[in-house]
């Protein structure tokens, strides 16, 4: 279960940087808005190459039918969750201009509820 749980989030490093990451760095200046967008896109693929490295042993080795723990909508529901940690990690930190408010974390507490309602026997 454990490794399962690594991967995920590892994996959602990875997704978060791939789809967001070009976003922080035409902020620093490395890539600017008039860079081809198929180069991002590439940039993109490649970034998330990794997190397919992570994220299919994750759901292989975590899924019941292949002796794992998790049923396969637990799985999703983990990783939806463990994605909007992982994505409200790097807002905080690399995009400081985004602020919380009282909805996010109010959305948050119904995810964390999805979870447990997933979970339940």
């Amino acid at each position: 279960m454990l490794i399962t749980l690594v991967l995920l989030v590892v994996s959602n490093i990875f997704m978060t940087f791939a789809w967001y990451g070009h976003l922080k760095l035409q902020q620093m200046k490395l890539i600017s808005h008039d860079t081809p967008l198929l180069f991002v896109i590439l940039l993109s693929w490649g970034i998330a190459f990794a997190e397919y490295c992570c994220q299919v042993p994750a759901n292989r080795m975590g899924f019941v039918e292949n002796g794992g723990p998790f049923s396969l909508i637990q799985l999703k529901v983990l990783q939806e969750v463990i994605t909007l940690v992982i994505f409200t990690v790097f807002t905080v930190v690399f995009f400081r201009g985004e602020t919380l408010h009282w909805n996010h974390f109010a959305a948050f507490a119904l995810l964390v509820a999805a979870v447990y309602l997933v979970f339940m026997k």
